[in-house]
């Protein structure tokens, strides 16, 4: 794992004053204000494949930005089973937190490359930029819904839970109905809470109904998106 002191000489290396980085209008087409921001003000860190980027109870003191790659955050639950709260994507920012310690570990699925920027920065600049603070506002209520959603999920049958992800995955990540999945199966499990045999098995039974393709472990194709919706219940 990368220590918090070597991120943070990073950081500090390459930290722009946020006194520089108002956002460009003419850029505001490309990317959001928060965006553009932390493109301008964050330092890259590079992650290999399984590395830890931050853990369970540390100061959440930096914010990242997935540039290339895969992160998913975890725990380790008492009884040592695994429980992933969420997968990021490139594009998808993570490392929020209501509290001064973060409330799950981070690790990079893929080889990961990522933008960090102090927590104190933006949170600054949002006070100083009422669409910095919008956004970062929006951020963290979309991060609270997820964790509302993954309530409602715990009452829904397998078949919903897996279809519902593929949707997801979808809406977040996909051309021509192709889902590329950087997670494994045990990964999808762990998100899902179930078993990784229960996640292979409704997989299957999507492909039998013609619902999806399965042409890889990690390529979904998804073939009848209403049949996907209805299953999703």
């Amino acid at each position: 794992m990368l220590s918090h002191t070597a991120i943070r000489s990073n950081v500090d290396r390459q930290f722009v004053p946020t006194r520089n980085v108002a956002p460009d209008p003419a850029s505001k087409a490309r990317d959001n204000s928060l965006g553009q921001c932390i493109q301008l003000m964050g330092a890259p860190m590079n992650y290999p494949r399984n590395t830890e980027i931050f853990g369970e109870d540390e100061p959440a003191e930096y914010v990242y930005k997935i540039v290339s790659g895969a992160v998913r955050t975890y725990r380790i639950l008492s009884d040592g089973r695994r429980q992933i709260g969420g997968f990021y994507l490139p594009g998808d920012i993570f490392g929020l937190q209501f509290e001064d310690e973060h409330s799950f570990s981070a690790e990079a699925i893929t080889e990961t490359k990522v933008l960090v920027v102090k927590r104190s920065a933006l949170t600054g600049l949002a006070g100083r930029d009422a669409s910095v603070g919008k956004e970062l506002f929006n951020l963290t209520s979309r991060e609270l819904r997820r964790m509302q959603d993954r309530i409602l999920l715990l009452v829904k049958s397998a078949q919903e839970r897996v279809a519902g992800f593929l949707l997801e995955m979808a809406e977040r990540a996909c051309a021509n109905n192709i889902v590329e999945l950087p997670m494994s199966r045990q990964d999808i499990a762990d998100y899902l809470g179930l078993t990784i045999e229960t996640v292979s098995r409704t997989l299957t039974g999507l492909e039998t109904v013609a619902a999806i393709e399965v042409p890889t472990s990690r390529r979904i194709v998804l073939r009848n998106r209403s049949a996907l919706n209805r299953l999703n219940g």
